[in-house]
């Protein structure tokens, strides 16, 4: 990776501000992270949310964990370094949208807290909403959508989240969704009714 940084860069600042696109949209714009296990729900509740959202026509936009991984970020392994760039890569188009007027929606296990906080830091405070999607690992695996535990426990993977790399959970997530217990649609639910009550939406 190219380590230089460019010095000849201006700023530009622009002529349409974020508030005018937020009143143009008729509602606030946020990041909606969702972070956790593999298995653990992301991509469902976050898929469930970004419907619901679209029916009450709520401009939005997922960005999904393994999506992002076959453009944006092809480039990238699964090593600490790569996992860090991944997350800083995610939290710079996340932050682009969000400046849009965009209520952007990101499923990532994005395991260590200092990349997360690092993307909080990015937006304007109010503009990050951190949701835990909380579940054991032994439910994880047993859901193994993927195959992803069974091939980790065969040493097929390396470095796999919940079985030989940590996983960071968030310390003030806005939202902690027990997806151990709970289904997709009342989880999904909760995230809705969140962004009601703290006037992200208003439908």
């Amino acid at each position: 990776m190219n380590d230089r940084k460019p010095t000849n860069i201006t700023w530009h600042e622009q002529q349409v501000s974020l508030t005018d696109r937020e009143k143009l949209n008729g509602h606030r714009s946020a990041v909606l992270w969702f972070t956790g296990l593999s298995g653990s729900g992301k991509s469902s509740i976050a898929n469930e949310v970004d419907t619901i959202l679209h029916a009450q026509r709520i401009h939005t936009y997922l960005l999904d964990g393994d999506n992002v991984r076959h453009g944006l970020n092809k480039n990238l392994g699964f090593s600490a370094e790569d996992r860090s760039e991944n997350i800083r890569r995610v939290g710079e188009v996340a932050k682009l949208m969000v400046d849009a007027g965009i209520l952007t929606l990101t499923a990532f296990v994005s395991p260590y807290r200092a990349d997360r906080d690092a993307v909080r830091d990015l937006l304007e405070n109010g503009k990050f909403i951190e949701i835990l999607c909380r579940a054991s690992v032994e439910t994880c695996e047993a859901r193994d959508p993927k195959g992803l535990y069974k091939r980790a426990r065969a040493g097929e993977i390396k470095g796999f989240t919940g079985i030989d790399d940590p996983y960071e959970a968030p310390t003030k997530a806005e939202i902690v969704l027990d997806s151990d217990g709970k289904d997709i649609p009342t989880l999904a639910a909760e995230v809705v009714s969140y962004l009601k009550s703290q006037g992200v939406v208003s439908n």
